[in-house]
């Protein structure tokens, strides 16, 4: 059986331990971040979660002797330059944290394109010179304009997927254009006994709030129209029915303390228009205090009528005075324009 240095066996039995002390066990590929970098979000994460980086058989091996179920799984996930993230933090929060850290670096020859790279169309700081020949001979259209290079149109220089040539590389680096995203990519999350992937823990916020919204309203909607009780529906049923119950009683002309004041209201309206049509038909049919009141609504009925029309009129003179007042500033505008 041959030897297992010593250092080996305690890296093992070290990550072991954080595996099994820690909820949330995530694999994260560190590939390409720069030293710097990498220290800062250490120091950004020291709080919430600690990274542990090491060999790629030592990781599977803890994973391995540690008793979590399905634990075995993140070893599938061990891309690139592989490391451990452990945290008590929900595994989507994680995800978004160490997705918002992450910053736009210039492209190296190599590279993969994360999305299509465009140039585009600007004019450059650059003088007349090579740079012209350089940028159109990597398919850029550009042209001396003034005394400067001048970019015509935009162009997609590398589709999504393919890799950055080093001559298209250097170009996008002297424009000034950062395609790559560089930061701590998270590839699973272990919570328990479940793993999560990337694409899992890709959350639209807004899209998914907006699901939950409608989802409530159409669940809700349901259990009103099915009279279905729940502490949402129950305050909408009662109401639905209370407004229900009094328009039966009002149309049944029920006496209610609800529906006193309603059936009054139109009983006087019916007899004034009742009392209107009788006087149509013969003037002296109606006793004074009938057509007292009956006078009275005409009057208050023609008070409504003349406020409208003064409220319409007042409206429009304020309208031609605002035109008015746009037309001498359009004038004086003109004049010393």
């Amino acid at each position: 059986m041959p030897h297992v240095a010593d250092w080996k066996k305690e890296e093992v039995n070290d990550l072991k331990e954080l595996i099994d002390s820690h909820d949330v066990v995530g694999i994260a590929n560190l590939s390409d971040i720069p030293a710097p970098q990498l220290q800062k979000m250490r120091y950004n994460l020291k709080d919430s979660a600690t990274i542990k980086m090491s060999k790629k058989t030592l990781m599977s091996l803890a994973l391995s002797d540690s008793e979590k179920s399905n634990i075995d799984d993140l070893g599938g996930y061990m891309n690139g330059q592989p490391a451990f993230i452990f945290t008590k933090m929900n595994p989507f929060k994680l995800y978004k944290i160490l997705e918002a850290s992450k910053t736009h670096a210039p492209a190296k020859p190599g590279n993969i394109a994360p999305s299509d790279i465009v140039i585009p169309k600007s004019d450059t700081s650059f003088k007349p010179g090579p740079i012209l020949g350089e940028l159109q001979k990597i398919g850029i259209p550009a042209k001396i304009e003034k005394g400067k290079i001048v970019i015509t149109q935009d162009k997609t220089i590398v589709a999504e997927g393919e890799a950055i040539p080093k001559d298209v590389a250097s170009i996008l680096t002297r424009l000034d254009i950062n395609p790559m995203e560089v930061g701590i990519d998270l590839m699973a999350v272990h919570e328990d006994q479940t793993v999560y992937t990337s694409d899992l823990l890709t959350i639209d916020e807004e899209k998914t709030l907006s699901d939950l919204q409608k989802a409530f309203s159409q669940a809700l909607n349901l259990s009103v129209n099915a009279v279905i009780y729940t502490p949402q529906s129950v305050p909408i049923l009662i109401g639905d029915a209370s407004s229900k119950s009094l328009n039966l009683a009002i149309n049944a002309s029920v006496l209610t303390s609800k529906t006193t004041d309603t059936l009054l209201s139109r009983a006087y309206a019916q007899m004034l228009s009742l009392a209107s049509g009788i006087l149509d038909v013969k003037e002296d049919a109606l006793d004074d205090d009938l057509l007292k009141k009956l006078k009275s609504h005409v009057e208050k009925k023609v008070e409504v009528v003349e406020e409208k029309e003064e409220k319409e009129e007042k409206e429009e003179e304020e309208e031609s005075e605002e035109e008015k007042e746009e037309e001498a500033a359009a004038g004086l505008g003109a004049l010393f324009g």
